[in-house]
């Protein structure tokens, strides 16, 4: 039963047992000895929230206005490629869950469904996330083909020049396009049942690429995707030509630097994404609740922040949210969750993020995730 899932850490053991050991290493892994993706946990833990007492919170409102929609959460789901490796049919949970909550789900370009199967599944809750490669005139296709699918949201980004060294990925000889070997063979062997419900649902691909051919497959094909390419052509100038050429809300995502979230604001974006990637990207980043605070500062109190990067509890999410986001994001506990139940650990999860951020409202005397304001931190 999901009521065995009681955490984060239920979630990510579970997981850690079903899927082959080059996927659990692919969602759990990070840059370099993972350092920074281990601060950003601690550095989260280590904040603390001052309980307030006598207010009468018998009655609590986890909704949240942000991008001017009314949300039934103030979390949602982070743009994640390749979901359906956790477990065959997790992008269609996860657009299950962001109808069901009326939360954001963030539409991977790397994703394992299409741009207009999610939009088709998941309505007015999807957003459409973009990864400019090596190729700028594809980058412009798929803007195009998500603003004449519907889509009202889009994310650039920034923060993946290069894709970083993991060296998990590398000893286990995880690539995209994906190639099978000996070991990934063997380790295959030892999970049937992940290969099995992969195999029935189709085994994965990016499906917003032409990969449907071997040569793409193999990472031959000019329109493949290929994972290792340089993302490094996104400058100021493409920002400027993207901003000019969406007409929806266009949120910049990966940023850390007060300065550069100064000039992104400057240069018209709707909303700033504070994030290192999870610790994907640079192993010596900050932790990247660090930097929120200071662009928080940089934009003033009233630009639209988003945050993730070490979001594994509700009262994370809180602790975001009074250090100046006004929205938190959560990425590989939703992949966690599916590699441990599938739909069911998706739909758990949301469940056990939404008794979290309400009981600790509770806590901080607080009737509404709007109240929560930075004189509730106390760090150490």
């Amino acid at each position: 039963m999901s009521t065995r899932f009681h955490c984060l850490e239920d979630f990510r053991t579970e997981a850690r047992s079903r899927l082959p050991r080059l996927m659990f290493d692919f969602i759990d892994g990070a840059a370099g000895s993972e350092y920074a993706a281990c601060k950003n946990i601690e550095t989260l833990d280590r904040i603390r929230l001052l309980p307030r007492v006598l207010v009468n919170v018998a009655e609590r409102s986890l909704k949240k206005t942000f991008l001017g929609k009314e949300w039934g959460l103030p979390f949602g789901i982070a743009p994640m490629g390749m979901c359906d490796l956790a477990w065959a049919g997790t992008d269609k949970a996860l657009a299950k869950a962001a109808v069901q909550h009326n939360i954001p789900l963030c539409h991977s370009i790397a994703a394992s469904s299409s741009l207009e199967v999610t939009l088709d599944r998941a309505r007015v809750n999807a957003w459409f996330q973009l990864y400019v490669g090596a190729s700028l005139e594809r980058a412009w296709e798929h803007v195009k083909r998500a603003q004449d699918a519907g889509y009202e949201v889009l994310i650039l980004t920034v923060d993946v020049p290069q894709v970083a060294q993991r060296i998990r990925d590398l000893r286990n000889g995880f690539k995209v396009p994906f190639r099978t070997g000996p070991r990934q063979f063997l380790d295959f062997a030892q999970h049937p049942r992940w290969v099995l419900e992969t195999l029935m649902a189709g085994v994965p691909r990016t499906a917003n690429f032409d990969d449907t051919n071997p040569a793409a497959l193999y990472g031959t094909a000019s329109n493949g995707f290929i994972r290792e390419e340089t993302r490094g052509k996104v400058d100021w100038t493409f920002l400027q030509q993207l901003r000019d050429r969406w007409t929806g809300k266009l949120i910049v995502k990966g940023v850390l630097a007060p300065q550069d979230a100064s000039r992104i604001q400057e240069a018209g974006a709707d909303a700033i994404y504070v994030s290192n990637h999870g610790g994907r990207q640079l192993d010596s980043a900050p932790p990247a609740v660090t930097q929120l605070p200071l662009i928080r500062e940089a934009v003033g109190t009233d630009y639209p922040l988003l945050f993730d990067s070490g979001i594994r509890n509700g009262e994370s999410v809180v602790k975001a949210l009074a250090l100046g986001a006004d929205f938190v994001m959560l990425g590989r506990p939703f992949l966690f969750a599916s590699g441990a139940y599938g739909e069911r650990g998706v739909m758990r999860l949301v469940e056990l993020l939404t008794d979290e951020v309400s009981l600790t409202l509770a806590q901080l005397g607080c009737k509404s995730v709007e109240e929560l304001e930075r004189n509730m931190i106390i760090e150490n």
